[in-house]
């Protein structure tokens, strides 16, 4: 008479053990539980890159919305905010521009310009983590990687857009004697502006060597930047000047600083310098003061509500 409420409760409690793994499973399938310290796991790459296009959410953390790749080292967030120098500043990591403290899956950040913000992280898998931002509700995503096997050929050559922006104005320095006689012979400065729709482009025909404040913008337009297809280093650039008469580029790099411009309709070659580089994060002024130029990575094309929302207790 004894045995049968016991094989009763033993029945529950294992309905309530069974219940409660099948519970967990769900719970935990979006990601894998760490075996290590936090800051044992944001140390374990050297570089994280930000891929944006994976950002959940309708918020925006600026920092993180300005970085191709971030590193945490030693309490010291640095960031690879610009395309030029990419793979060359500070070593790799870019620059210095937060501190920070990691602590029971919570990462505590205090930028030098967008102030202090706080993360739920999440690792993903093995190289990936979740940056969940409970004040915005939004998830970004980073791939970890070593700096001796980040590909930043590629991080370049697919945001060459941002790398146009990246100088107050291109100069041109040089057109081929070849080539037949054509409209854009005239211009002799380009401008590719950031913000708004990240498309908008201006040119001058003002003489060469006259400083980039002083310059007349004649014309302001909306350019494109295409891929070419089995060849990763060469791109096109597209100058709308009206609806009826674009001019057509392919597009290769020089060097950091310098562009190659061939225009296939007159067959004639044309070298950019750069003028002005703009160090994205911040900038000295005469008095010592530090600003910042606003740039925004705008990749993310499906924005999605965010199934974090108010996870933190």
């Amino acid at each position: 008479m004894i045995m049968k409420p016991v094989k009763l409760l033993l029945s529950f409690s294992l309905i309530a053990v069974l219940f409660t793994s099948c519970y967990t499973e769900v719970v935990v399938d979006d990601y894998e539980e760490p075996t290590i310290s936090i800051n044992q796991l944001l140390r374990s790459y050297e570089l994280w890159y930000v891929d944006i296009n994976k950002t959940i959410g309708y918020g925006e953390t600026p920092f993180l919305q300005k970085a191709f790749t971030v590193s945490f080292r030693n309490g010291t967030l640095y960031a690879n905010n610009n395309i030029v120098g990419l793979g060359s500043t500070g070593n790799g990591f870019g620059i210095a521009v937060a501190d920070y403290d990691a602590y029971d899956m919570i990462l505590d950040v205090n930028h030098d310009i967008d102030g202090f913000e706080t993360f739920d992280v999440f690792q993903i898998d093995n190289n990936t983590i979740e940056l969940y931002n409970p004040n915005n509700d939004t998830s970004y995503f980073l791939e970890g990687y070593q700096r001796s096997t980040f590909d930043y050929d590629f991080v370049f050559y697919d945001n060459i857009h941002y790398f146009l922006q990246e100088y107050e104005a291109w100069e041109k320095t040089y057109t081929s004697e070849y080539g037949a006689i054509n409209e854009f012979d005239n211009e002799m400065f380009l401008q590719f502006l950031a913000g708004g729709d990240d498309s908008t482009f201006r040119s001058s025909q003002s003489e060469n060597g006259t400083p980039v404040d002083l310059l007349y913008w004649n014309y302001t337009g909306v350019y494109g930047v295409g891929d070419v297809t089995g060849d990763m280093y060469l791109k096109t650039l597209t100058l709308d000047y009206d609806s009826f008469d674009n001019e057509y580029f392919e597009l290769s790099v020089i060097n950091d600083g310098k562009i190659e411009l061939f225009h296939p309709a007159s067959e004639t070659v044309y070298e950019f310098v750069g003028r002005g580089y703009i160090q994205y994060l911040k900038k000295t002024n005469a008095k010592g003061v530090t600003t910042t130029t606003d740039k925004m990575r705008k990749h993310r094309k499906d924005k999605v509500e965010n199934p974090r929302e108010n996870t933190r207790q």
